[in-house]
């Protein structure tokens, strides 16, 4: 792991990405060894109990001696006694992610795997290891309302052992397990095409903006880059309140944008500037959030019918944005067109935005009006849509 110049870490070289195919055939692996495990041990119970006592009244260390001797667990380590998992809630590139309580909590447990065994050196899965344990701890440190709070983790180990409802089941050495608080809600782009044929009330429109727009403000203070900024990775708690999650690609922002290059993020949502390969910061965060803006305002997908060469070459050489509805009022429609400015340096820090959506007037509604509804021209009403 490399550090900036200005004693940030480095982040981009952790690798979380693994198949699933890859966890279920370790998983499987591990009920097997497991299984195998108890029978050595009780063999070899039977055999070794009046050795091991004569060995131990012999010789009888101080207790200092085994203390130290183990590992000090970090303080964003688990207890994996504590751990319940449960169904599966998702699957991905990154990982499974199962339901579970922790220490009497409901949580969102997050299973990633390093690769399959002979994929990756020891070496390579050290660096992976040693660039997660140091991420993990810069996560640990953070506390918003609009953050999915990280409860803890643990590196993968094997000796690690995860309790399910059907007992207890060792893990296979490459895996890893991250623990969130679990938010009911559910994704906040299922719960946009929920509503995309009746809309969002204008209110809700803003003060969802405002949740997102406060979460990444204080990302940003903290000198972090999500990186992924899109609907899919917000979630929503039992309120309805929007939490910034998956932090897979995040990292700490160099202190050199030079530093910040490479295609990260996902189609559509992607800065012109990364999109292009070119140097970024957290100005890509910005135009991300200006797309979701448009996206909770319209409950709609940006660039739906294109595809990736097409999104790429209209975005940075047509400067093609989604479409704003004629029944947008100008106070939104600003922010968005300023988030999503082709030139990084003219888009507004994230506190600035905060300022400008705390600043619109929903009284008077100006939602998106439902196709349904769009008889002749409805954007001179005095009330505009819900």
């Amino acid at each position: 792991m490399e550090k900036s110049g200005d004693g940030f870490v480095r982040a981009d070289q952790i690798d979380l990405k693994s198949l699933d195919e890859q966890l279920e055939r370790h998983l499987n692996r591990a009920w097997t060894m497991e299984k195998n495990k108890k029978k050595d041990q009780e063999d070899y119970s039977t055999t070794t109990t009046t050795s091991a006592a004569a060995a131990a009244a012999a010789v009888s260390p101080p207790a200092a001696v085994t203390t130290t001797s183990r590992r000090q667990r970090q303080e964003w380590e688990i207890d994996p006694s504590k751990l319940i998992i449960k169904s599966v809630i998702a699957r991905g590139t990154f990982g499974t992610v199962h339901r579970g309580i922790y220490d009497g909590q409901d949580v969102a447990v997050k299973l990633l795997d390093w690769g399959e065994e002979g994929h990756r050196t020891e070496a390579e899965i050290a660096a992976l290891r040693a660039a997660f344990t140091q991420e993990v701890a810069v996560w640990h440190k953070l506390e918003h309302p609009n953050v999915t709070k990280f409860i803890g983790a643990t590196v993968g180990a094997a000796d690690l052992n995860i309790q399910t409802e059907n007992g207890h089941i060792g893990m296979p050495s490459n895996i890893c397990c991250v623990i969130v608080e679990y938010l009911p809600g559910g994704a906040l782009k299922s719960y946009l095409i929920k509503n995309r044929r009746k809309k969002l009330a204008f209110k809700v429109v803003v003060q969802m903006a405002l949740d997102l727009a406060r979460g990444l403000s204080y990302l940003h203070s903290q000198k972090i880059v999500h990186r992924d900024v899109k609907t899919e990775n917000m979630l929503l708690d039992k309120t309805r309140t929007v939490k910034i999650a998956d932090f897979g690609v995040a990292r700490v922002e160099a202190s050199n944008p030079n530093d910040m290059t490479g295609e990260t993020g996902t189609l559509g949502y992607m800065a012109p500037e990364v999109l292009n390969g070119n140097p970024y910061n957290r100005k890509c965060d910005v135009y991300s959030f200006g797309i979701c803006l448009w996206e909770i305002y319209c409950c709609d997908m940006p660039y739906p019918d294109l595809s990736f060469s097409e999104v790429t070459s209209a975005v940075v050489r047509q400067n093609l944005r989604p479409e704003i509805p004629r029944c947008c009022p100008s106070s939104l429609a600003n922010v968005m067109k300023r988030c999503w400015d082709a030139n990084p340096d003219k888009r507004p820090e994230m506190d600035e935005v905060v300022t400008m959506l705390e600043a619109i007037d929903t009284s008077k509604g100006g939602g998106m009006i439902p196709a349904d509804q769009q008889q002749g021209c409805l954007c001179f009403r005095k009330n505009r849509g819900p």
